[in-house]
C-alpha cells in the first residue's frame, strides 16, 4: 500500500487526513502535540517535533510505500520541502519553500523580481527599527504608519501596526519575541482590501481555486474576523490582484504544489502581503473553497505532494460560504450558551454547515490581538452573499460566553487598566458600545453605581439607563443594544427593572459599554456574589 506522510493532525489537516485515506494511501500523521485533535483519525500517528527536520527525515525514511509528504494550514511547508527533498519525492526545492516561508527571504525574491511588495527592512533585536525604517525608501524620514511583524510565524501572532514611534519601538519587540529564529521585518502599511487566494501548481501551471473577501479589524492588530468566498469585487479589481500573485508565485518558484496568497488592493493597485507554498489556514482550503464551488483542493494538492496529475475539474457549485468568529474578553470561561435565534430571514436561505468551539470552560481568553485568539468560527453556505454572510454572522452572535464572575482578568479589562488610544482617536482594547449620544452619557454620568443593595438578593435588576436603547452602536460582533441586553438576561436572569433586591446602575452600564453583554453579565454575577458593587 502506498503511504502518505502528513504534517499536523489539528484541525486544519482533518480534511487532508480524510481525503488522503479516502483515496486509499496508508497515512501516517505527525505532531509536536501528543493530543492532537485528529491523531486518531491516522493509520498511525508519530509524535515529533514539526520543527525537527532531521527527525522528520528519519521518521520518513522509515514509512514503508512512502510516496509523498504533505501539509495545509501549518507554517511548516520547509519541514515538508526539505523531508521530500531528502527521500526523492514529489515537492518544490527546499530554498524554495524557505523563499515561501521567511518573510524577509520573501520580500527579498519579490523585490528583485518586480513583484509589487510593500517597502521593507528587516533585522533582529539588536536592531533600531526606527533605523531600519528610514533606510526602507532611499533614507527619506520614516512614513508612518508602518507594519511590524515576525519573519516566520503565521495566523498574524506579533503582527501590528505602528502608528507613532513608541509604537514602532513596542511592536519590533514583540515581532522579534514571535519569531523562532529573533528576527523581525518593518514594512509600509497596505491600506485596501485583502483577499485570499489558494491555487494548485503543476509543472508550472497556476490553477487557480478560489479568491475570498477577509475581514481584519481591531488596529493595531489584525484580527482576521471571518472571510467570504467569492470574492464580492469584480474583474476591475480581482484581475490585477490574481496577477500579482500568480507573478509572485512564479518569481518565488513554486513549479509543483500548492501556493496561498494574501494580496492587498490599494489605491497604488496589487500588493502581495504573503505567499506561502501550501494550502490556506483559516477554514478556507478545507472548508469555504469546496463548500462554495464544489473543488476539493485539498485532493488536488495530495495528488500533486504524491506525484500524481491532478484532474483539475470545473466547479460544480456556484454558491457563496462565509466564515465568521466569535470571541471574548479576557477571562475564564465558565460556560458556553448557544442562544440560537438567528434571523429568520437568513435562517430559511442559508445553512450552518459547520460550528467549530476553541474555548471551553475552564480555559483562559482574552480580547484577541492575532488569529488564534479567537473563541470559535462558524460556517454558512447559501445561494447569495448576502444571506450567507447574515446566516453565519447571526450565528456567530449566537454563541454567548459566559466568564466566571470576580475573576481579576476580567475586573482590569471592564476598568480600562492598560488601555492604549492611538493618535487617529482609536483606542485598544476597543470599546465593544462607542460612538453613544451626548444625551445618553450624560444620563450615565449621572447615575449612581447601585440603586438598591437589600440582602441576600434573591433577584437582581438592572436600571433603566436613559437613552440607551435608542443607541444605534453595534458591539465588535454586530449586536445592537437589544440583542446584547436581550444575551445578558440568557446568561444571567437579570433584566432592565427596578424591582430586585440588587438594582444595579451605573456599575452596570459602564461595564456593558466598555465589553459588551459579557462584561454585563459579570458584573450581574460578581454583585450578587459579593453582595455589592462588583468594581469596588
Amino acid at each position: 500500500m502506498k503511504s502518505i506522510l502528513i504534517l499536523g493532525a489539528g484541525v486544519m489537516q482533518g480534511p487532508a487526513i480524510r481525503i488522503a485515506t479516502g483515496k486509499g494511501y496508508r497515512v501516517h500523521v505527525a505532531d509536536g502535540n501528543a493530543n492532537a485533535t485528529h491523531a486518531s483519525m491516522a493509520h498511525r500517528f508519530i509524535h515529533v517535533d514539526l520543527k525537527d527536520k532531521e527527525a522528520l527525515a528519519r521518521v520518513a525514511a522509515g514509512i514503508e510505500g512512502l510516496v509523498g509528504v504533505f501539509t495545509a494550514g501549518t507554517d511548516f511547508s520547509a519541514s515538508v520541502a526539505w523531508v521530500a527533498e531528502r527521500l526523492g519525492l514529489p515537492g518544490i526545492p527546499y530554498e524554495v519553500a524557505l523563499d515561501a516561508s521567511d518573510k524577509a527571504r520573501m520580500r527579498r525574491r519579490l523585490s528583485a523580481a518586480g513583484v509589487p511588495v510593500p517597502a521593507f527592512a528587516f533585522g533582529t533585536a539588536a536592531d533600531d527599527p526606527e533605523v531600519l525604517a528610514t533606510g526602507m525608501d532611499d533614507g527619506s524620514p520614516v512614513r508612518l504608519p508602518l507594519v511590524v511583524k515576525p519573519v516566520d510565524n503565521m495566523g498574524s501572532r506579533g503582527c501590528r501596526l505602528a502608528r507613532s514611534m513608541p509604537e514602532l519601538r513596542e511592536a519590533w519587540s514583540d515581532a522579534v519575541g514571535h519569531s523562532r529564529t529573533g528576527r523581525a521585518i518593518v514594512e509600509g502599511y497596505l491600506d485596501g482590501p485583502e483577499f485570499s487566494i489558494d491555487a494548485i501548481v503543476s509543472k508550472g501551471r497556476i490553477v487557480l481555486r478560489g479568491v475570498a473577501d477577509r475581514i481584519v479589524v481591531f488596529k493595531p492588530f489584525f484580527v482576521e474576523m471571518g472571510h467570504t468566498m467569492p470574492s464580492a469585487y469584480g474583474p476591475e479589481v480581482l484581475d490585477e490582484v490574481v496577477a500579482v500573485f500568480e507573478a509572485g508565485v512564479r518569481a518565488l518558484g513554486i513549479s509543483d504544489g500548492a501556493a496561498k496568497g494574501d494580496i492587498k488592493y490599494t489605491r497604488q493597485g496589487a500588493f502581495v502581503g504573503e505567499i506561502a507554498a501550501r494550502l490556506s489556514g483559516g477554514y478556507m482550503s478545507g472548508w469555504t473553497y469546496p463548500y462554495s464551488s464544489g473543488i476539493e483542493v485539498t485532493a488536488e494538492a495530495i495528488d500533486i505532494a504524491c506525484g500524481v496529475e491532478p484532474a483539475f475539474a470545473d466547479p460544480s457549485a456556484n454558491l457563496v460560504c462565509s466564515e465568521r468568529a466569535w470571541i471574548s474578553i479576557p477571562g475564564t470561561v465558565a460556560s458556553i450558551v448557544s442562544a440560537a435565534h438567528a434571523d429568520a430571514a437568513h435562517a430559511d436561505a442559508a445553512v450552518i454547515r459547520d460550528v467549530f468551539p476553541r474555548a471551553e470552560p475552564g480555559d483562559r481568553v482574552v480580547f484577541p490581538c492575532n488569529n488564534v485568539e479567537k473563541c470559535g468560527n462558524v460556517i454558512a453556505v447559501a445561494a447569495g452573499r448576502a444571506e450567507a454572510d447574515g446566516a453565519a454572522e447571526a450565528a456567530a452572535r449566537a454563541m454567548l460566553v459566559r466568564l466566571v464572575p470576580g475573576n481579576p482578568a476580567t475586573q482590569s479589562f471592564i476598568r480600562g487598566d492598560g488601555r492604549v488610544s492611538g493618535l487617529d482617536g482609536s483606542s485598544w482594547p476597543p470599546e465593544a458600545f462607542s460612538g453613544l449620544s451626548a444625551m445618553t452619557l450624560a444620563s450615565l454620568d449621572s447615575m449612581p453605581d447601585m440603586l438598591r443593595t437589600e440582602p441576600p438578593f434573591a433577584t437582581v435588576s438592572i436600571a433603566p439607563l436613559r437613552g440607551m436603547r435608542d443607541e444605534s452602536a453595534v458591539d465588535w460582533q454586530g449586536r445592537s443594544v437589544q440583542d446584547a441586553l436581550a444575551a445578558v438576561t440568557v446568561l444571567t436572569g437579570a433584566e432592565e427593572g427596578i424591582a430586585g433586591d440588587l438594582v444595579l446602575g451605573a456599575a452596570f452600564w459602564r461595564a456593558f459599554i466598555r465589553g459588551g453583554y459579557q462584561a454585563g453579565a459579570w458584573v450581574v454575577e460578581t454583585a450578587k456574589a459579593r453582595q455589592g458593587n462588583p468594581l469596588a
